[in-house]
């Protein structure tokens, strides 16, 4: 039987345990899944207890998918191109690294928003951002990245140095500018402020009723962001219950090889969690 876990801080809320117990028995395999708390400063080691103790294959979220990448001894292509991993398995004893994040998010989203040459506004400069940038890179879309730590949004810039269209600006520069009513097509919500119940001060006129909202995190009500969007005139509000499990799909197909259907999971999340 396999082994595989989820490593992150926090975890105790993760959902990535029971999905792919339901992944698993779409397919007709037993395997053990459990999560892992890693402290700050000890991400390294508990990756590589666990696959020593017998781990197969490992999931890794907030805040260690920079790390992930760097301990890996060989790298996907999607994991390559975000410099972030969020899945790992072992291949001739190696660590192998993956980075399954954008395609889990376009994949939920094209079944309601186009992505072509459309003007995006992601909030936020971590792991998940650039999973999310490296897949959008390649569909003319003009991409601005808001965040309270510039430094990490120009981090971004320069990693993904060849995207003319790849813009930054600070938290206090955007609530400052007079932004122009109806620019944004998107906006992703790719902080944590959700997890934390706090929402990041915005100026109100970027929102209109066109325009799509989505938070990578959820909660049982609208979460901050989304709740914030929709008082400001959308409707159009997406939570990232959908990226969770399209993701977990394709750290899935890593790992046996076959890609699971998620319709029927997304709609029992939704039902049974949210």
């Amino acid at each position: 039987m396999r082994k595989f876990a989820v490593l992150g801080n926090p975890i105790a809320h993760s959902k990535s345990p029971l999905i792919h117990k339901l992944f698993s028995e779409q397919i007709g395999v037993k395997q053990e899944y459990i999560k892992i708390y890693v402290p700050l400063n000890y991400f390294n080691k508990k990756l590589l207890d666990f696959f020593k103790d017998g781990g197969y294959g490992a999931n890794i979220t907030i805040p260690f998918k920079e790390e992930a990448y760097k301990i890996c001894n060989m790298l996907t292509v999607r994991a390559k191109n975000s410099g972030v991993v969020n899945t790992t398995k072992v291949v001739n004893k190696k660590i192998l690294g993956d980075n399954t994040d954008g395609i889990g998010f376009f994949n939920d989203l094209k079944k309601k928003f186009t992505f072509y040459h459309k003007n995006i506004l992601i909030l936020g400069a971590g792991g998940a951002a650039k999973g999310i940038i490296s897949f959008l890179k390649d569909l003319n879309c003009n991409i601005t990245i808001v965040n309270r730590t510039f430094i990490n949004a120009q981090n971004i810039i320069l990693f993904f140095k060849n995207i003319p269209q790849l813009h930054c600006i600070s938290l206090q520069d955007f609530q400052k500018t007079n932004i122009i009513y109806h620019k944004y097509d998107l906006i992703i919500n790719a902080t944590s402020s959700s997890m934390n119940h706090t929402i990041l001060e915005l100026p109100n006129n970027i929102i209109h009723p066109k325009i799509f909202c989505y938070d990578i995190f959820y909660s049982k009500k609208l979460t901050p962001f989304l709740k914030w969007c929709y008082n400001n005139g959308t409707n159009n509000l997406f939570n990232g219950i959908g990226m969770l499990v399209e993701q977990a799909a394709y750290s899935f197909k890593l790992w046996y090889g076959i890609k699971p259907n998620t319709n029927n999971v997304i709609q029992y999340l939704q039902n049974k969690i949210i």
